[in-house]
């Protein structure tokens, strides 16, 4: 089954095509960085007029690089939630015109199951797994018992690891998006010159969770408080301290849950699991099997969106053309969705 595959959740417009869940013939995807870097964050009014503007193209590209027309496709997925309700809106309703006018099944996903299956499109993973859900709107540590069957053990209760990224890197004037500067800047300088605080979660139903608010403020409004005697407060020892620091207390959450849970493989997805500091840190646990997507599948793409689709597709499963969008998940805390 081809399936194709529509992403417009925020500021990336992406279709792909993908062969029975797993096989990527296409995967385009045109990035609106260069319009929102300088308002250094995600305009939603410009975000879902470029999509209206350049869905089609996308679309067609996408199937060109696969060497199929429209007529060729067996199926349409795109995004329905979580995301900017606008941009979201432009996608799915491409994609259910499309099916409509060829009269193929539609399915509406959620983009954060589609996050957790990416490495998929690479790897083969046996369930049950424990999945690390991290982008600039959520952090989630979760048990994973099918593509769509996810436990919540732990979320954050402030701000999500890829807003704080984006909000330290504003302050600094670092640039946009704030993760891969950040990123980049933390390679060349020294991870103990601040040593922020992690936070005091660890007991009853806080065990798995996480929390940001503190660090951000610790790195913007604190920073001489916690300078390490004799360190420089340059660009590069303030993004590797705090990259530190945020990726450190993901980690201790997480590997809290490995030892309750006994799961042993490791499934991240989310435009933080491109984060160089964090795949190090992993890979250190030889104990671990942990998978990440390739760099161009952490992002909002659409062959994550088409892969996760294909499967619900295989079990029967269809959306109406009634289907509308959502801009977040249902209120959760310790089931998905």
């Amino acid at each position: 089954m081809r399936v194709l595959g529509i992403e417009s959740s925020c500021d990336e417009c992406s279709a792909a095509v993908v062969v029975d869940g797993e096989r990527v013939l296409s995967n385009v995807v045109a990035t609106q960085i260069p319009f929102h870097a300088v308002y250094e964050g995600v305009v939603p009014e410009i975000a879902s007029r470029m999509h209206t503007e350049w869905i089609s193209s996308v679309v067609k590209r996408a199937l060109a690089e696969a060497s199929l027309r429209p007529g060729d496709v067996d199926a349409v997925a795109a995004t329905a939630r979580p995301g900017l309700s606008g941009s979201l809106l432009v996608g799915l309703s491409f994609g259910k015109a499309f099916a409509w006018a060829r009269g193929l099944p539609f399915i509406a996903v959620d983009h954060m199951l589609a996050h957790l299956y990416a490495p998929q499109l690479e790897t083969k993973v046996t369930y049950p797994f424990l999945g690390l859900l991290v982008s600039g709107g959520h952090s989630i540590i979760c048990r994973v018992d099918g593509f769509d069957d996810l436990t919540v053990l732990g979320t954050t209760i402030d701000d999500a690891v890829g807003e704080a990224f984006d909000k330290v890197s504003k302050h600094y004037g670092f640039g946009y998006p704030g993760g891969a500067y950040i990123d980049e800047l933390a390679k060349k300088g020294d991870p103990l010159a601040f040593r922020f605080p992690l936070p005091n979660l660890h007991k009853g139903e806080h065990r798995y969770d996480v929390s940001y608010s503190g660090l951000k403020t610790a790195v913007v409004n604190q920073l001489e408080q916690f300078r390490a005697k004799g360190a420089e407060a340059t660009r590069e020892n303030i993004a590797a301290s705090f990259q530190k620091t945020a990726v450190d207390i993901l980690l201790r959450s997480l590997f809290r849950a490995v030892e309750d849970t006994g799961l042993t493989t490791i499934v991240a997805g989310g435009g933080v699991a491109a984060n160089s500091y964090l795949r190090a840190r992993l890979a250190e646990r030889k104990d671990l099997r942990c998978l990440f997507p390739p760099l161009s599948l952490c992002g909002d793409n659409g062959a994550m969106i088409a892969g996760v689709g294909y499967r619900f597709l295989e079990r029967g499963d269809r959306s109406g053309l009634d289907a509308t969008v959502s801009a977040r998940v249902p209120a959760f805390k310790r089931r998905y969705p």
